[in-house]
């Protein structure tokens, strides 16, 4: 069982590199682990399209699904709290680089 945070946009969700580039300004690492449940090499930027990313962060891993018109952040239930923080930054820095696009 997992949370989720769905972050919602008027058109079209922003790509991985661009939410990866927001993260880092704000001083937080995160590296792909997988791609549409493939494993993916940490700096590798997915296709357009994707369905699902993994995201590693030092505190562990965050699943991104990306809709039409929204990016879900998922973690499981039993997340530690340096894990449910990791999670908060990914959906805040999806939200920022949204208004940004």
């Amino acid at each position: 069982m997992g949370q989720e945070r769905v972050v919602p946009f008027a058109g079209e969700p922003p790509e991985w590199d661009a939410i990866r580039a927001t993260l880092a300004e704000r001083g937080i690492t995160a590296k792909l682990l997988m791609i549409d449940g493939l494993p993916a090499f940490p700096d590798e930027v997915p296709e357009p399209g994707w369905k699902e990313l993994r995201v590693g962060f030092a505190s562990g891993m965050v699943t991104l699904r990306r809709g039409a018109d929204r990016l879900t952040c998922v973690v499981w239930v039993n997340a530690d709290p340096a894990l449910l923080e990791s999670w908060t930054a990914l959906a805040d820095a999806c939200a920022a680089t949204g208004q940004q696009s």
